[in-house]
């Protein structure tokens, strides 16, 4: 099992974070624009574990290099069953660069997107925080 499975499937949102390079960039399935940084990325990761119901990883997809991983998972959120896929890059240090989360159907999507607006504020909120306590 991959430890971001691993850390994820365990909610231990340190171990999570600690996976992840500084200059990390998450593409959301929701928002048009991406992410730079752990910090945002972090407080994201956080969000979607709050707003995930029943989450589980099907499988695990990986190139031979071990640089791309692929990770297939189901959830529900807001009474919507979701299907995804956490697409992750590595750099040469083992840590999480690339960070791409396609999830379907559009009502899913939809739901999602909804419950990641409410938790946006919260999400700043500890984005900056974590920001400013790095520094």
């Amino acid at each position: 099992m991959h430890p971001f499975r691993k850390a994820v499937e365990d909610r231990d949102t340190v171990a999570i974070e600690a996976l992840l390079a500084d200059n990390v960039v998450f593409t959301s399935p929701v928002a048009y624009k991406p992410y730079p940084g752990k910090p945002i990325t972090a407080a994201i990761l956080r969000g979607v574990l709050r707003v995930f119901e029943d989450f589980r990883y099907l499988r695990e997809i990986a190139d031979p290099a071990g640089r791309d991983h692929a990770l297939v998972f189901e959830a529900t959120v807001a009474g919507k069953r979701l299907t995804g896929c956490d697409f992750l890059h590595f750099d040469a240090e083992g840590k999480i660069d690339e960070f791409m989360v396609m999830v379907r159907p559009l009502s899913a999507a939809t739901a999602l997107a909804e419950a990641m607006g409410a938790q946006f504020d919260r999400i700043q909120s500890e984005a900056i925080a974590a920001s400013t306590d790095a520094q």
